[in-house]
Parts: C-alpha cells; structure tokens; sequence
C-alpha cells in the first residue's frame, strides 16, 4: 500500500523540516559525498534521451510493447517506465523497466533511474562482453577494487532459472548479471552525490529486464514485480511469477536489516504492512527492503543490490507483464494475465489493465486513495496481426464476424465479473471516447451487461507536461 509512513517521507515540499534524528543524520551523510565525480558515464549528461530512436517512456505502444500510467489520488505521479527497442545498437535486444518513487522527491528520483540506469547498464554490457572477446577471459579477471566490492555482495542477488532448465546458465547470463549488478550500483552511487535530487528520505524500486533473442534476463529492486503469460501443458494461459517482491517481511530480508541494527515491524493499524525503521526513531517506515536512494536507511540494512534471474524463453511464452505496485495491490497475477490478454489489441493492453485496477482500488479500498500505476507490456512473439490502428475517433465494435472472438474474450472475463474485480458494462454502438483516448467509463456505471467488447485506440504517444505528470 503506502511506501512509506512518515511525515517526513511523505511531504511534497522542498522545505518540509525534518525530525532533529533525522537531520543530524542527513548532516553527516552530506559529508560523505564527493561531489561531482569523473565518471565514464558523463558523456551522457548532455544526451538529448528523448530523441534516441527506439526510446519509449510515454503512455503510448510500439510493435512489441504496451505502455500505461496513470496517476493515483495521492499527489504527482510518482511511476515511471520505459521500453528501449534495438538495445545497445543491437535489433534482437529490447529494455524495458518500471520505478515507482516514494517519498518528497519520488517522482524526480523514479524519473532519474528511468534516464540513466539503462545507459549505465548498456555500457556496462559493452565493457563485458568488449572484454570477453578481446581477452578470451571471464570479465572479473579484469576487474578494479571497486567493481571486486560490488561482487562481494553478489550472494545478496539470488539467481533463479527457468524450472525446466537443469543445465549450466548461458555465458549471456552471468555477463548481463554481471552488468546488472554494476550499473545498480553505479545508479545508487550517483544519487548519493547528485546536487539537485534529495535522496535522503525519497528513493525508487525498479524491476527491469533485458530481452536478447530467446533470453530473459531480470533486475529487480523493491516490490514492483514481473509476471509471464504462458501456456501450460493443457494450453491454458497461465501466470508465472518472474520476481520476489523484496518486502522487509521476507525472513533473509528481515535478518540482513535487523544485522545492520534497523528495526523490522508492522504497526499495530495496519498488521498486514511490514516496514523498516531506524534504530532509534519511528521512521521512515520504509514498506520496502531494497530500493534506489533512501539513503537514511542504507546504513541500516537497505540496500540497492538487484535480484537477478534469467529465464531460457519458449514458443508458450506470449507476453511479460512489468508493473509497480498500485496493480498487484488489487489484482492477482492470473488476474493481470487475463486481463491483458483479453484486450481488445495489444496496443490497448497496459491501459486496459490500468483501467480495471483503478476500479479495483474503488471496489476493494473504497476508504484509501487510489495508487499511481504504471504497466509495460512486452509481448515475446512477432506476430503483429493484434495491434490496433488509431480510429477516427470512434470505438471500433467488434461485428459479427467477430462473434467468435468476443465470446472468446467474454469467457476470459467471466471470473473477473465473478469476483467483482472487472463490473460487467453494456456498450449500445459506437461510444464516444474522451480527449486522452479513453472510453469514458463514468458513463457506464450501474449497467449489468455485457453485449460486446469495444476496441479502444492506439495510443498516440504524448509530450510530458510541465509539471510532470505524465511519465
């Protein structure tokens, strides 16, 4: 639900005091910085990201992916995401990444990581495997302390592989998990010393993937997740979950803190949120145990270390579902699998989804502000045939030649409507969409149902506004 708990986690402004704990410790961490520091990653600085062909991070769709966010009912939105087709100069290599930012500069934290961590990581990747070629040796050999000391704390990343796999991991593997655990913690580092971004008490999960040809590789930090649709053994689109959500409850987490003299417990209010505090002061109350930033707490057993998995993908595979927390809040993996799957096109599919959490947050938390969320979908095959073309400004409906597929989709959305996840709606024709390319599910409340599915529009990619609210 919440990231974090306290006041001071949680004002939205620049001058909002801290506690006197806090900011004497905030004073000290200050003196650690080095300020600027020559970096082989400076040449970026200037990088005009928005025009890198490929680069996606606005709610819009390419011919392989699905973007959606949509802010929540608790301030600026604070998620971010991206898809980055033909990655590191490579067309068989696609990146894509979602952040959810918590705390006062959250949303300027989440954005940041968005930018750099995939320039970092590319870079990263290009050392590695530059250097396994030329040398014929594994890239460790060649390694400095520091990058020794990132690999000290490799045991705190916990590899997992495809189920069916039994054999050693790709060489692609351990040189993309390589890569991952530098460029993260190349990405924490800069915060620690970036002038205009307090990361003190506001900081960002990530879970990123990289797709090269038939291999998934995965970072993740924090509690957003990643979830596969795939067919089972019976053809039946299945979930699998990708990543462990890094929450302070999970018992090596938990110890890992607690060794570090933070302090792990839920309020008595609400049993079902553990959160991570300091040792001596009730805050930040931090509803994670990894996380970019937070830097009030990375003495305390917090950390920035990825989780890295792979998996070896096959033909049932069809699509990776990447989303922050405001969606698997409300909704079950099956759910989310479903629901995505049961789109009208693949162009509509993140927003569907969003759509369908945001009721979900009304139904299931009528008393609680609804979540900002984001969603990528990437979706794994080449077929093409799915993706929906921008309509004149009317809702295509589907026709009778298309009974099959309605039906289809209908059967898909029975146990949603069961559960009173997804309420049932009647579509009388053609339905006027609004201004940002949606229906307007206002006008569809209180009706019982269904008659047919409608197709919304491909998403025409948006210019980010002045204040920052789309990502």
């Amino acid at each position: 639900m919440g990231s974090c708990l306290t006041a001071e986690s949680r004002s939205p402004l620049p001058g909002s005091p801290l506690s006197p704990h806090l900011a004497n410790m905030k004073r000290r961490n200050s003196k650690k910085r080095l300020g600027s520091r020559n970096s082989s990653f400076e040449y970026w600085k200037d990088e005009p990201l928005h025009r890198i062909p490929g680069r996606v991070f606005l709610n819009g769709s390419t011919d392989v992916a699905s973007l959606f966010t949509q802010q929540g009912k608790k301030g600026t939105n604070q998620d971010a995401m991206i898809v980055w087709e033909n990655f590191g100069s490579r067309t068989d290599t696609v990146f894509c990444g979602v952040f959810d930012g918590h705390g006062p500069y959250g949303h300027l934290v989440a954005k940041r990581v968005r930018d750099h961590l995939p320039l970092k990581l590319s870079a990263y990747l290009d050392v590695n495997i530059s250097s396994k070629d030329a040398l014929g040796l594994n890239a460790a050999g060649s390694m400095n302390c520091e990058d020794m000391d990132l690999l000290s704390v490799d045991e705190e990343s916990r590899a997992s592989e495809d189920l069916k796999e039994t054999g050693k991991h790709p060489e692609i593997f351990e040189t993309l998990k390589e890569s991952f655990l530098k460029a993260f913690k190349a990405m924490d580092r800069e915060l620690r010393t970036h002038r205009s971004i307090d990361c003190f008490c506001s900081g960002t999960t990530a879970v990123t993937l990289v797709k090269r040809g038939p291999y998934l590789v995965i970072g993740n930090v924090g509690d957003s997740r990643a979830v596969l649709g795939t067919r089972n053994k019976h053809n039946s689109l299945t979930a699998v979950q990708l990543t462990v959500d890094l929450k302070p409850n999970l018992p090596a987490e938990a110890e890992r803190i607690r060794k570090c003299k933070g302090r792990v417990f839920a309020l008595a209010d609400e049993p079902e949120v553990t959160r991570v505090w300091l040792p001596n002061n009730d805050s930040p109350g931090l509803a994670m145990a990894r996380a970019f930033g937070d830097f009030c707490l990375k003495d305390f057993g917090l950390i920035s270390v990825p989780e890295v998995s792979y998996r070896h993908l096959s033909e049932k595979d069809e699509f990776v579902v990447l989303a922050t927390d405001g969606i698997w809040d409300v909704l079950s993996n099956q759910e989310v699998v479903d629901i995505i799957a049961s789109a009208p096109a693949r162009s509509s599919a993140a927003r569907a989804l969003v759509e369908v959490a945001v009721r979900a947050w009304r139904y299931k938390y009528s008393t609680s502000k609804v979540d900002d969320c984001a969603v990528v979908c990437l979706f794994l095959d080449s077929n093409l045939n799915n993706l929906s073309i921008a309509s004149n400004g009317k809702t295509k409906v589907e026709g009778d030649d298309d009974n099959d597929n309605v039906k289809e989709n209908r059967d898909v959305l029975t146990p949603l409507i069961q559960s009173g996840v997804v309420e049932e709606v009647v579509v009388e024709g053609n339905e006027e969409i609004n201004s940002d390319g949606g229906m307007d599910w206002s006008a569809l409340e209180g009706v019982s149902r269904v008659n047919t599915l409608v197709n919304l529009p491909r998403f025409v990619p948006e210019m980010e506004d002045e204040k920052g609210l789309l990502q």
